[in-house]
């Protein structure tokens, strides 16, 4: 089985999937959480995890925005939809980009394909590395393994002129790994039906564990559900 096809093979219908998501109501609530939590004077913004770059789209009036992700397909679709912005291929638990930020986001949670809590212990420090004193760190989790449902059935339709597109898949999980093979019908105007195969597996990483790993990072932390992105809350993090 092919893993992580949308985000190579399927980078084009990444935004088609995904059309229902509201990024400017999300974008209002980072730039207010920005305000609220940032207590260094710059205005560098790196969007780890950026996807196809609409956060960053909406965020860079206000601040220097880099996208970084590990899947150049997804990039490049990013660098299309957003210009004058610097966009760079790279693993969240490993990237050395040589300088320091003002703000760190970590959206949609993307945060849960560190897979590990190893992993993740290395990801808030090299976050940690690359924040200046005072710089704020907004991460959207997973789900936890308590609210995980397992064995149901999920779809995701698009119901284009041209594409249309269904997704299916049923909830696993092996451990503290959920697991979710997602299987796309996709019919195109005079390509016909395919259907395509990925496997997603993110951690199912637990609230206060994850701010004891953030807090060993050296941040000062806050996990907050009322006012969050979504109904799985929000990690904050300020550099001390």
């Amino acid at each position: 089985m092919k893993q992580q096809l949308l985000y190579k093979d399927l980078a084009k219908y990444y935004d088609l999937i995904y059309s229902e998501k509201n990024y400017e109501k999300e974008a209002l609530i980072i730039k207010e959480l920005i305000s609220r939590y940032k207590k260094s004077d710059g205005v560098s913004l790196l969007d780890v995890a950026c996807g196809t770059g609409h956060h960053i789209k909406l965020l860079k009036d206000e601040y220097f925005c880099t996208g970084l992700d590990i899947n150049e397909g997804i990039l490049q679709i990013a660098r299309e939809n957003v210009e004058d912005v610097e966009f760079i291929q790279a693993d969240m638990t490993s990237f050395n980009l040589g300088r320091k930020f003002d703000v760190i986001t970590c959206l949609f949670s993307s945060i849960g394909y560190v897979k590990t809590y190893q992993n993740l212990s290395k990801t808030m420090k090299n976050f940690y590395l690359h924040m200046r004193k005072g710089a704020v760190l907004l991460i959207e989790p997973w789900f936890t393994k308590e609210v995980y449902s397992e064995g149901f059935p999920f779809m995701t339709t698009y119901d284009g002129d041209n594409v249309k597109i269904a997704r299916l898949n049923i909830s696993e999980r092996c451990g503290n790994i959920s697991i979710m093979d997602m299987h796309y019908l996709i019919a195109e105007k005079n390509l016909g039906v395919k259907h395509y195969v990925e496997r997603h597996e993110l951690g199912l990483f637990e609230a206060d564990k994850t701010l004891e790993i953030m807090e060993e990072a050296g941040f000062q932390v806050k996990f907050l559900m009322e006012g969050a992105l979504s109904n799985r809350g929000l990690y904050i993090g300020v550099k001390q």
